[in-house]
């Protein structure tokens, strides 16, 4: 044994192990979890979202996905959201830099960490949770923040 193992051995030993208040398992985690989704509706609710949402032309499906961001961002993000559709057959290149495979994408910029969600974003709940306006917990079903 080398004299920094057993320095190490010995430092150690002689510290002294805290131990922290047991607390029950079950109710940590209801605790917890109910402080976090307080702060996470806290913090949603002073956020600004960028978003960008990718189409083709105007199809109907672009139409559609259009009007499904509209309508969540009026009703969830009013006044905290900028929204800019972008036309890939206008903005190649714009799609490119972007890696945009399917359209429509809706890319969610800010709040970190990026986001992108493809289709036509009719699934009401699935964009919600998509966007961190909605959590899914297994006791409840989709819930609003």
């Amino acid at each position: 044994m080398s004299a920094k193992t057993k320095s190490r051995a010995r430092a150690r030993k002689a510290s002294p192990r805290r131990s922290s208040p047991r607390r029950s398992p079950a109710a940590a985690d209801g605790n917890r979890t109910s402080e976090f989704e307080a702060l996470l509706h806290e913090t949603s609710k002073k956020q600004r979202y960028e978003l960008r949402l990718y189409v083709t032309g105007t199809s109907s499906r672009s139409g559609q996905a259009i009007a499904n961001v509209r309508a969540l961002c009026e009703e969830f993000l009013a006044g905290r959201y900028d929204l800019k559709v972008i036309d890939i057959y206008q903005q190649p290149l714009q799609a490119s830099n972007e890696q945009i495979i399917a359209a429509p994408t809706l890319i969610r910029i800010t709040p970190k960490p990026l986001r992108r969600l493809i289709g036509n974003l009719s699934d009401r709940d699935k964009v919600l949770v998509g966007l961190n306006l909605a959590v899914r917990s297994a006791s409840t079903a989709w819930m609003a923040l």
